[in-house]
């Protein structure tokens, strides 16, 4: 099976092996305080990373661009309207038990409206930026979040073992641009 998603942009940066493979869209969405010291996270509820901080964000619908499944998620999880953002990076996840990829875009939010709330399937909550709570957080989240800091565009690739805990595999590439 080949990824027809036309979406997708992992093909510009997969060998044919990964390229064949399905691919389902994620997004990934991280919201700065105005002094860029502070990141908004989200305490998973329910669901696949239950009990794990993380981005906000989710599942990309069919109906929609990967920017609008962005910002839809950040609303629905957070109540914040993102009104400037930029993509800063793609990572892609390759389970050992999975014949399908996840392609997970990265967002940095720098304006946004609203006021944070509490749903049914996150917990908000603000860390500072050089404090971000690892033990608690998926492995790979502290090994492509220096990438965040430092501003750079970034792909990340992590092969995980079944136990989708244990990275057997990983491999980054800095990026000019995720425009195709």
């Amino acid at each position: 099976m080949i990824n027809t998603d036309a979406r997708s942009i992992a093909r510009h940066f997969e060998d044919a092996e990964h390229q064949a493979m399905p691919h389902q869209l994620f997004t990934l969405v991280f919201p700065m305080n105005t002094a860029k010291s502070h990141v908004l996270l989200g305490m998973k509820k329910r669901g696949f990373g239950c009990s794990k901080y993380e981005g906000l964000g989710g599942k990309v619908e069919l109906d929609e661009s990967i920017d609008e499944g962005a910002i839809r998620e950040l609303n629905e999880e957070s109540g914040l309207l993102a009104t400037r953002f930029e993509k800063h990076g793609m990572l892609l996840f390759y389970y050992e038990d999975n014949p399908v990829a996840m392609e997970v875009h990265v967002y940095l939010v720098s304006d946004y409206m609203g006021d944070v709330v509490e749903t049914d399937e996150m917990r908000p909550e603000w860390f500072g930026i050089n404090e971000l709570p690892f033990a608690q957080m998926w492995p790979d989240a502290a090994r492509w979040w220096p990438h965040v800091l430092r501003s750079e565009k970034f792909v990340g690739r992590f092969w995980f073992k079944a136990d989708k805990l244990t990275i057997a595999h990983e491999e980054f590439s800095s990026v000019e641009s995720f425009s195709f």
